[in-house]
């Protein structure tokens, strides 16, 4: 009499906290990298802080025409952002809690419910002052007849809805990261230099809740202590085989 069948393991529960470096490979520029947008011109921040957007002008017009040229809007997925659907689809992916604003998760396939964007997105944009809103694309085709453009209904300043230095991440989408990094089996932190509050927090709360914590990242982390694993490979090879070997049961 034959051994019965072996069951297969379980398919593990998986939060994934992506950042910048997941979308360089798609000709994303990041900000703090070695060659990052903030290291070769530390003033660009300026562009992505509310005081300064608010008080002038200038800063408002260079920000717009930032958007407008950005690479964000031709940009293609990467084979990390392909293999985060896989995850989907083998029914293992508790979330993606991003905090890039390029639309790269969705445009690879990740289901828009499975993605927590943390920083906000370029898609829409919002007004300063009524908080009225209207597609972004729609903004950017006027820039070259209204360089700083202002809200239709109360004349305050229009911002994309990309969250600024000053601002509060979304409360809503903030408590569903948190929730799904707490409750989740394996927790991967990609692409992310884990500097930012409090994005980075949440690599500590599935520490603390007993999660597996990989770390994917060219460079050191101030949370490499609590991971399991640390892989500074590419993110384009490495996270499809760390997905592989999640899948198998073997990570």
């Amino acid at each position: 009499m034959s051994d019965p069948a072996v069951p297969d393991a379980p398919v593990p529960s998986v939060t994934v906290l992506t950042g910048a470096g997941i979308s360089t490979g798609s000709g994303i520029p990041d900000f703090r990298g070695p060659q990052g947008v903030w290291t070769r011109d530390p003033l660009a921040s300026r562009l992505l802080e509310l005081d300064w957007y608010l008080a002038e002008p200038d800063i408002r017009r260079r920000a717009w025409r930032m958007w407008r040229d950005h690479p964000v809007w031709t940009a293609q997925p990467t084979p990390g952002h392909l293999a985060l659907v896989d995850l989907e689809r083998a029914g293992a992916l508790r979330a993606v809690a991003t905090q890039n604003f390029d639309g790269l998760h969705q445009k690879a396939g990740t289901s828009g419910g499975k993605v927590l964007e943390l920083h906000g997105s370029l898609t829409g944009t919002r007004c300063l002052g009524c908080g009225a809103t209207e597609p972004t694309a729609g903004v950017l085709a006027r820039l070259d007849t209204d360089p700083d453009p202002h809200c239709a209904r109360c004349g305050g300043p229009l911002a994309t809805d990309v969250v600024m230095f000053g601002e509060p991440l979304p409360a809503d989408v903030l408590d569903a990261a948190v929730e799904a990094a707490a409750t989740s089996d394996v927790f991967v932190a990609v692409g992310s230099t884990l500097g930012v509050q409090p994005a980075a927090s949440l690599t500590a709360v599935a520490a603390d809740a007993g999660a597996r914590i990989v770390i994917v990242n060219a460079e050191p982390t101030p949370y490499d202590r609590l991971a399991d694993a640390v892989l500074r490979r590419p993110i384009e090879d490495a996270l499809p085989e760390l997905v592989r070997d999640l899948l198998a049961g073997n990570a």
